[in-house]
């Protein structure tokens, strides 16, 4: 007797449960970013109640989603999520607290990228490690092909605070989609939270990988540059941002057994 395949529902769905006093966009918004936090913390991403993902909100410049500041990333849902400004200052109403040192680094990328709508820094192990390689990270696989001469580095000098090591973080940014920090982590930004995650998934899986290889050999197999240089091209997405496909598949899996987050 054959097997039925489980149920999944329908993406619209996972948007349904929306208040009558916020415009839908905005709870699109709240949703997807809650879903990202979500998948983080299930990727193992997370540390404890640091790190940040950000997301601005559609149609404003200045004003962003973020997690509330004591929060783990498993405990996130679009209901809960914060409204900031640039300074990173709850604008919400709420009265709940957010980490303004915390978005000393979104806030900037925020303000400097108008296509960095979501930014999303981890400190993985994985990220950290890589960073701290005077190599950095190397063409190793296919998701590491990603970024061939498209991925930036910012040395590490301390807690992101002052204007300056914002201005030289940005500088090694530039109009790059993700930022390995030195002895820090990595950072990436996106036109949508999709894109975002998918960008991070892809870097954090090529740096578990390079750990992987150069722990298991020190004989490291590199394509030739025109091989690399071919394969990023047909990695780039085009005008249609990253995690179109993906982005439906993983907010199916997550409301299957995590329906709690589209609250």
């Amino acid at each position: 007797m054959s097997q039925s395949c489980p149920i999944t529902p329908d993406i619209e769905a996972i948007y349904a449960h929306r208040p009558a006093d916020i415009d839908p966009e905005h709870w699109r918004a709240r949703v997807n970013l809650a879903a990202a936090y979500r998948l983080a913390a299930r990727q193992g991403w997370d540390d404890i109640i640091y790190t940040h993902l950000s997301l601005r909100l559609p149609g404003h410049d200045d004003i962003f989603l973020i997690n509330p500041f004591g929060l783990r990333f498993d405990e996130i849902c679009a209901s809960n999520l914060l409204l900031i400004d640039t300074q990173g200052q709850v604008v919400d109403g709420t009265g709940r607290r957010a980490n303004p040192s915390g978005f000393a680094i979104h806030g900037a990328v925020h303000r400097a990228r108008a296509d960095a709508h979501c930014v999303i820094h981890l400190h993985t192990d994985a990220s950290i490690a890589v960073s701290a390689l005077s190599c950095g990270l190397l063409p190793l696989s296919q998701h590491a092909m990603r970024f061939w001469q498209d991925i930036g580095y910012h040395p590490y000098a301390g807690l992101a605070f002052a204007p300056e090591e914002q201005e030289a973080l940005l500088k090694q940014l530039g109009s790059y989609p993700a930022l390995l920090l030195r002895n820090h982590g990595a950072l990436t930004c996106g036109r949508t939270v999709a894109e975002a995650y998918v960008l991070m998934d892809a870097l954090e899986r090529a740096c578990r990988i390079q750990l992987s290889a150069m722990a298991a050999s020190p004989q490291l197999h590199l394509p030739p540059k025109d091989v690399l240089a071919l394969t990023h091209r047909q990695l780039l997405p085009g005008n249609e941002p990253e995690g179109l496909l993906e982005w439906p598949a993983l907010l199916r899996k997550l409301y299957q057994s995590e329906p709690n987050f589209c609250r």
